[in-house]
């Protein structure tokens, strides 16, 4: 690697945050687990992986190419990017209070039969359909230095957030396999969105002054 490994471990820290929270994914794998049975749910785990690898491929590889031939756009992008951490933190802070204040999250229908691949394939079409995954990797494209990164570094990143995506997943599968668990992490999801919103408050304040500095 030819970047410092804090530029690794800040968009690792939102990855893990995004798949922590509540959103299409998580409840894809969860669904499908208790509907289907653990291995269909760890299809699903699996297919998060594969998603998570190719948003951060297409995000960091397209806009290393944007940026390079015009420089201008990534100080358009950092706009950009402040304005969306800053409307990801108010909906997750949104979503923090209405779980506090008593607001339920059901959980979707899955089929009842789905073998491995089948889930895999299924949930590989809902991480790219996601708008949460979209939203937050136009956010972290412009605080990973793209333009400055080989292709070891991107291959890296990618293979990491990959990774922390399977283990989420692989772990909301094994264990969020009964009712009662699936039903327990939806009412206490609200403090993963407060930790998430506090989280994305925070970078998107950074973002700003250094926006206002430069």
């Amino acid at each position: 690697m030819s970047l410092p490994f804090s530029s690794f471990l800040l968009v690792w820290s939102i990855v893990a945050l995004n798949t922590m929270t509540p959103g299409p994914n998580v409840v894809n794998t969860i669904a499908t687990a208790m509907s289907a049975g653990r291995r269909a749910g760890l299809g699903a785990a699996a297919g998060v992986g594969i998603g998570v690898a190719l948003w951060c491929l297409a995000s960091t590889l397209g806009f290393a190419e944007v940026f390079a031939a015009v420089p201008r756009a990534e100080f358009a992008m950092q706009c950009v990017a402040t304005a969306l951490l800053g409307w990801l933190a108010l909906r997750a802070l949104r979503l923090a209070w209405a779980g506090l204040h008593g607001a339920r999250r059901g959980l979707p229908q899955a089929p009842a039969q789905l073998s491995y691949r089948r889930a895999l394939g299924r949930a590989i079409l809902i991480s790219a359909a996601n708008p949460k995954v979209l939203t937050t990797w136009l956010s972290i494209v412009t605080l990973f230095p793209v333009a400055s990164a080989r292709s070891a570094d991107i291959a890296v990143l990618a293979l990491g957030s990959a990774l922390i995506g399977l283990s989420f997943h692989s772990l909301y599968a094994t264990v969020f396999s009964s009712g009662p668990a699936a039903r327990f992490y939806l009412r206490a999801g609200w403090v993963i969105y407060l930790v998430a919103g506090a989280f994305f408050a925070i970078l998107s304040a950074a973002m700003l002054t250094r926006l206002l500095r430069g």
